[in-house]
């Protein structure tokens, strides 16, 4: 007899759910790792993933880890943006603090093909379609824009639109979607420079190899108040490479984690967690005027 149309509503809802929970791509399980649900799937339950060591969960970063994403360099401590969330996400799976192992991962290395020393890594990754062909992503856990900054004595601090940015000597960090917001949204009439690292970037910035150099805006705010005090956030960029960008924690392609991570940060997202931490750390990055 056919369910009344309600109880069929209801029944999709729950299976649309149960596979939010547990759908993901199939691939063996690492040697000596947890358990797997029928049908190849990583069983959700707390603390059983099929992590690369059984009962540890694994989180890759760069390093150094920056801030405000991290403190002091130590991802472990838990203070920073992407360190209480990493471990609010463990929670989530059911590893307590103890339970999760900090792994250095180079930007350019978690982001390639090929296995991974991690279980996930978080390192203000941007979820793209270009890089889904080598990684798998979770949920979005953070809304990004990008920003300009400048030394307060370069005529690139006065600009107040991107065509004001147009002859401007801008630089980013290799592989990032800074870089791709100049090449797609600021379009300088010069080749941009472009650095192995935020800190190789920094110096240039201070020697005038560059005159500005375009950087996440939580960072762009950290960078002016902590790092190079005479320079100044110019403004934030909206549009192809400068709005609707997230940053996803990055897992092998088609890791049997995925699904799960993803749910994990999902809930954290609807309860309120996110913005609560977002809150915390990352309060300084809410206003800066937006350059068109």
């Amino acid at each position: 007899m056919p369910l009344p149309r309600t109880s069929a509503v209801a029944a999709l809802l729950a299976g649309a759910l149960l596979a939010a929970v547990t759908g993901c791509a199939a691939q063996e399980p690492a040697s000596g790792t947890g358990t797997a649900a029928p049908g190849g799937t990583a069983d959700c339950s707390p603390g059983a993933l099929p992590t690369r060591t059984a009962g540890t969960l694994a989180v890759g970063t760069d390093k150094p880890a920056y801030e405000p994403w991290f403190s002091e360099d130590r991802p472990e401590n838990g203070k920073g943006f992407e360190s209480a969330v990493a471990y609010a996400v463990a929670a989530k799976l059911g590893y307590p603090k103890e339970k999760v192992s900090w792994v250095v991962a180079p930007f350019g290395r978690a982001t390639a093909p090929g296995p991974k020393d991690f279980d996930f890594d978080i390192n203000q990754v941007s979820i793209s379609t270009e890089r889904r062909q080598a990684v798998d992503f979770s949920s979005g856990y953070y809304d990004v824009r990008q920003a300009v900054i400048a030394l307060k004595s370069s005529k690139a601090a006065s600009a107040r639109s991107l065509a004001d940015l147009k002859e401007v000597k801008l630089g980013a960090q290799v592989g990032t979607t800074s870089l791709e917001a100049i090449t797609g949204t600021l379009r300088p009439s010069a080749p941009p420079a472009v650095f192995d690292s935020n800190d190789l970037a920094k110096a240039a910035l201070r020697n005038g190899q560059v005159e500005a150099l375009v950087v996440d805006l939580p960072t762009a705010f950290y960078i002016t108040g902590a790092e190079v005090t005479d320079a100044v956030v110019v403004g934030q960029l909206t549009g192809a490479g400068g709005g609707g960008e997230q940053f996803g924690l990055v897992l092998d392609k088609g890791s049997r984690l995925t699904g799960c991570v993803s749910a994990a940060v999902d809930a954290l997202r609807a309860d309120g967690t996110l913005a609560r931490l977002e809150q915390e750390w990352l309060s300084d990055a809410v206003s800066a005027p937006v350059l068109r």
